[in-house]
């Protein structure tokens, strides 16, 4: 499973993007239930979140959902916080 996250917003207005692969990892289980609760609350198009707020781009395997702070879910939040930290 191949999990993008792109970043944009907030006050300085930088964009950050990363990715993780989790064929073959020994916590891919993890990572595909994560995965699947975050993309489940996602919406289909941008929303719109508040002013210096951050926007959210998760895509999982070709399929793309949007999320917008400070409306994240649980398992978007950890979602999105492990994919920018352990992805390249």
């Amino acid at each position: 499973m191949r999990i993008r996250v792109r970043r944009t917003g907030g006050f300085a207005g930088i964009e950050r993007c990363a990715e993780v692969d989790t064929s073959g990892r020994p916590d891919a289980g993890e990572w595909q239930a994560l995965a699947e609760k975050a993309m489940s609350a996602g919406r289909g198009r941008p929303s719109v979140g508040v002013p210096d707020g951050f926007n959210y781009e998760i895509t999982v395997d070709g399929r793309t959902v949007y999320a917008a702070d400070p409306r994240l879910s649980e398992e978007q939040r950890q979602l999105i916080s492990r994919v920018l930290k352990e992805g390249a």
